[in-house]
């Protein structure tokens, strides 16, 4: 964990070119722009905007790491949609005992019908001896 806050530290740092421990709009397109992005003034200073909690009109620390955490956050239920993808039935947006046994049957792993219906049964919440969506990512997190 601290190593994770020092990069973001680091990072942070870079952005602040004249040290302030703030990141201005001026700042984040000199930046965006130095790693061949593109951002108009009025794109840097909304991003400012949104992110700024204390409403000074620019970036703090704070701002930054919680703003870098939420892109991890996304991320991560994007892999894990995807990863859902593989498993759940066509059209049915959940996982069934039965699509579970035939992805584990992919990967090398061969368990019954009642082995997967145990397998889910510890994390269907609702009871209904399927995973959704919401289900997956409890289990997976």
């Amino acid at each position: 964990m601290m190593e994770k806050v020092s990069q973001y530290v680091r990072v942070f740092n870079h952005f602040d070119e004249n040290g302030d421990g703030r990141i201005s709009a001026w700042e984040l397109r000199q930046c965006v722009e130095a790693i061949g992005g593109k951002v108009s003034w009025a794109e840097a200073e909304a991003l400012v905007e949104v992110l700024d909690s204390d409403k000074d009109g620019l970036v703090g620390l704070d701002d930054f790491v919680r703003f870098v955490e939420e892109g991890e956050e996304e991320e991560k239920v994007k892999d894990l949609k995807e990863a859902f993808k593989m498993y759940e039935m066509e059209g049915c947006d959940c996982i069934t005992p039965k699509s579970l046994k035939r992805m584990l049957g992919r990967l090398g792993e061969c368990k019954s019908i009642d082995e997967c219906e145990t397998m889910i049964a510890r994390f269907d919440l609702n009871g209904d001896g399927v995973l959704t969506f919401d289900e997956f990512r409890v289990m997976m997190l």
